[in-house]
């Protein structure tokens, strides 16, 4: 069927796959393309393709890189103290914009999720765990996002590290509630980050 869709229709159709585009946006994106030149069109392909199968998780912190490990987990400048959870590895780039973290990162590719089959097995929290086991952390900072899964996330892991000793905090409610650290500004990371609060069972 889809050979005898129009290339524009289908172009889109592609688009409104991409998480928080909508139909208009792919429409707007897809006009936006193709009035491109050629070459700048081919870049883009080429970027894409390259970006594919050049990117891979760290093999220690789960975070999307082209190196092994990645920048952040084979920075000596960073603070072997502290371990910020969070649920994707763009979730990284928002907290590192802030400028006032300088510890680790581990990402858990995924939140507690029961509708989308998303339970403890699949976070395969047991590297998390062995990590946490193996390092020095002084502080975990659980630093998913402010949404049902998140806050579920949250209270899992805490339930699961509880017996280290080690500090738990969560990132304060700067955050609003019912939003993605993604789509929240450098100011209010800020202030959920220094506001962070210990978890306590």
């Amino acid at each position: 069927m889809l050979e005898h869709t129009h290339p524009l229709n289908r172009l889109i159709e592609e688009l409104k796959r991409i998480p928080g585009i909508g139909a208009k946006t792919a429409q707007r994106i897809a006009f936006y393309l193709i009035s491109l030149p050629q070459e700048e069109v081919e870049n883009l392909a080429t970027a894409i393709k390259e970006a594919k199968q050049n990117t891979f998780y760290c093999s220690i912190c789960n975070s999307m890189t082209h190196v092994d490990p990645c920048e952040c987990c084979s920075d000596k400048s960073r603070s072997d103290e502290i371990l910020c959870i969070v649920e994707e590895p763009f979730n990284i780039s928002s907290i590192e914009k802030t400028g006032i973290f300088n510890g680790r990162y581990h990402v858990l590719l995924g939140a507690l999720s029961p509708l989308k089959g998303i339970g403890p097995d699949e976070l395969k929290t047991e590297k998390l765990v062995k990590r946490i086991k193996d390092g020095g952390f002084k502080e975990i900072l659980i630093a998913t996002n402010t949404t049902v899964e998140g806050e579920s996330t949250a209270h899992y892991l805490a339930s699961i590290l509880k017996d280290f000793k080690v500090k738990m905090t969560r990132l304060a409610m700067g955050l609003p509630v019912g939003s993605d650290i993604d789509y929240a500004d450098q100011v209010t990371i800020k202030k959920a980050l220094e506001g962070r609060t210990e978890i306590k069972e």
